[in-house]
């Protein structure tokens, strides 16, 4: 994949969000949380068109982490409702648009319909060339790290596994986002800023962008104003700023 136009450079090839505040938007309505994650599956196919005009490659979002399975069982059964329909009303549309859905996550958590309406929903949109949307699902990433270890050793010859051979390459290459770019830009919505246990190695040099808007409200100018703070980073990746191309004083920067 490729950016249409020059006026993209300073755009990210991979966002990475997570998608927070769903409940308290309800709760402000005097709503059940189940609507403000209906609310919240507006919001993303809202994000998901408008990655595609800003030509991103790669969108990835926070849909459900390995935590959340904590929460009170009828919103969690809700949820896994909520996604079973979602995937079977949306799928066809991704395709349409030329976006191929990928799903990472632990997905033997989930019920075997579930898996099924995955398996559909990836099938269906495998030819999608516009962008990639990763939806991660019972996802968290300490879990992706060791899913990734545990394949190096499994792959290697009757398990014996050297030291030589665990690089940061290595696991690059099993990770849940192998081959892909690693995330440009990383949103929070809703007002934390905290990690949260999300693509913990793939985000070492993300940009960081925080901001209050809950979710379900978060659209084009939310994002835009998210690219345009993006596009005013230095990304120096452990060099000077002379190095990268200009000097704004704060060598030491990371």
């Amino acid at each position: 994949m490729s950016h249409s136009s020059g006026s993209q450079e300073n755009s990210p090839r991979h966002v990475a969000i997570v998608m927070d505040g769903n409940g308290r938007w309800a709760r402000a309505r005097f709503l059940p949380r189940t609507a403000g994650h209906r609310q919240g599956v507006v919001a993303t196919r809202r994000t998901v068109e408008s990655c595609v005009q800003h030509s991103v490659e790669v969108l990835t979002v926070f849909a459900f982490s390995s935590e959340n399975w904590c929460r009170p069982a009828p919103e969690v059964n809700a949820l896994m409702e909520l996604f079973v329909s979602t995937l079977q009303r949306e799928a066809r549309q991704l395709a349409g648009n030329g976006v191929r859905l990928r799903f990472i996550g632990d997905r033997s958590g989930f019920s075997e319909r579930l898996r099924e309406q995955i398996r559909v929903a990836e099938h269906t949109t495998a030819g999608g060339e516009r962008m990639i949307l990763n939806v991660a699902a019972n996802y968290g990433g300490q879990w992706d790290i060791a899913q990734a270890v545990r394949g190096l050793i499994e792959a290697a010859p009757q398990g014996c596994l050297s030291p030589e051979q665990v690089t940061p390459e290595a696991i690059a290459g099993r990770l849940s986002t192998a081959g892909l770019p690693d995330p440009d830009l990383f949103i929070r919505t809703g007002g934390e800023q905290r990690i949260s246990n999300f693509l913990l190695w793939q985000i070492a040099y993300s940009e960081l962008y925080f901001t209050d808007t809950l979710w379900p409200d978060f659209g084009e100018p939310e994002l835009a104003a998210a690219f345009s703070a993006f596009a005013t980073r230095q990304r120096r990746f452990g060099k000077t700023g002379e190095q990268v191309g200009g000097d704004d004083g704060s060598e030491d920067a990371r």
